[in-house]
C-alpha cells in the first residue's frame, strides 16, 4: 500500500507544470522590528553565561547552520540534534525536525530556555536586558516594553529577511533556460523520475510535510522523531523534511548529522526511503541539481 501511495504521488508531482517554485525575491517585514530582532540574533546576552548566541549555531554566510554534527551550547554542553539551516526557514510548515514549534516566534522560544543551549530564563533574560540599550529600543517599538514575547517576536521578523534568492535553478524556474547545464537538468529529471521529488518540492524543496525516516528498511534513530510531541506509535521516526535549499554548504546531513558528504546522502536516501540503487552517473547529475539550489548568501550581519 505504501508503495502504491508513493507511485500516486510521484505521478502526480512529475505530471505537475512544476513541482518547485522560486524563491521571492524579497519578503515583506516589519522593518524596525527586524533591526531590533538582527541585535538580538547576534548577541550573545540571549545566553545565561553571555557565551552563546543565535548566530552561534546558525553561521549565516556558511549555510545557515553550523556545519557540526551537534552544537556547543553553554558551559561546552553538546546537542543531540543536527541544527538545521535558519535560512529561508520562513517558508516551513513548522520548525524543529520533531515540528513542535509552529512558527519562527515559537521557535525562537525554545534555544533561549533549553538547558544546553542558552540555558536561560525568560524571567532573568528581561531583567538582564532592562539594564542595557535594549530597553529604549523595545520602548520605541512595543507598548509593552521588553517580554518574552516581544523579544522573540523581533528575532523571527529578522529571521524572515534571511532569504537566498536567485538560485540558479530558480534563474532556471523564471526563463533563463541556459543559466544551467545539460546535466543539471538531467539531474532535475532524474530527481524527479526516482521518486525524490514526493517529498522534496515547493518553494523550500521540503520543509513541508513529515516523512519517516526509513521508508524501505527500518533505520536506527535515538531521536523518535513527531512522537517526542505527540506520543502517538504511529508518529514514531517521522520527522520534518528538510529544506534542500542551498544543500552543499549544510552538511553534516540528516537529523543526526551521520554523513557529511553530499553524495552519499544521495545514495542512502535512495536506497532506505525509495528502494532505489543508483548509478554513480545518476548520482552525480543529482548533486548537480542540488548544487544549483544554493542561493544568494548575503552579507547578514
Amino acid at each position: 500500500m505504501l508503495k502504491i501511495i508513493y507511485f500516486i504521488l510521484i505521478s502526480s508531482f512529475i505530471m505537475a507544470k512544476e513541482p518547485i517554485t522560486p524563491i521571492p525575491l524579497e519578503v515583506k517585514v516589519d522593518t524596525k522590528k527586524a533591526n531590533l530582532g538582527k541585535e538580538l540574533f547576534f548577541d550573545t546576552i540571549l545566553s545565561k553565561d553571555d557565551t552563546i548566541s543565535c548566530h552561534s549555531c546558525h553561521l549565516l554566510n556558511q549555510g545557515g547552520d553550523d556545519n557540526s554534527q551537534f552544537s556547543l551550547g553553554i558551559d561546552n554542553k553538546r546537542g543531540n540534534i543536527n541544527a538545521p539551516t535558519v535560512l529561508n526557514s520562513t517558508f516551513n510548515f513548522v520548525l524543529f525536525w520533531n515540528g513542535r514549534a509552529k512558527n519562527l516566534q515559537e521557535q525562537a522560544l525554545g534555544p533561549i530556555t533549553n538547558p544546553i543551549e542558552m540555558g536561560h530564563s525568560f524571567e532573568e533574560l528581561i531583567t538582564k536586558l532592562e539594564k542595557t540599550k535594549y530597553k529604549d529600543k523595545f520602548n520605541s517599538i512595543y507598548k509593552d516594553g521588553i517580554t518574552s514575547f516581544n523579544i522573540t517576536d523581533a528575532i523571527a521578523e529578522y529571521e524572515k529577511t534571511l532569504i537566498t534568492p536567485n538560485a540558479p535553478f530558480d534563474r532556471y524556474l523564471r526563463g533563463e533556460k541556459n543559466v544551467i547545464s545539460k546535466e543539471t537538468k538531467e539531474g532535475y529529471e532524474l530527481f524527479k523520475n526516482q521518486g525524490c521529488i514526493a517529498c522534496h518540492h515547493g518553494i523550500n524543496v521540503g520543509g513541508n510535510l513529515y516523512a519517516k525516516f526509513g521508508v524501505i528498511s527500518q533505520l536506527q534513530s535515538d531521536s523518535k522523531g513527531r512522537f517526542e510531541v505527540t506520543k502517538n506509535e504511529l508518529d514514531k521516526y517521522y520527522f520534518k523534511v528538510p529544506t534542500l535549499r542551498n544543500i552543499e554548504l549544510t552538511a553534516p546531513y540528516l537529523h543526526d548529522g551521520r554523513i557529511d558528504n553530499l553524495e552519499e546522502v544521495v545514495k542512502f536516501m535512495a536506497h532506505y526511503q525509495l528502494g532505489k540503487s543508483l548509478s554513480q552517473d545518476d548520482v552525480n547529475k543529482i548533486v548537480l541539481f542540488l548544487k544549483s539550489l544554493t542561493g544568494e548568501i548575503k552579507n547578514y550581519e
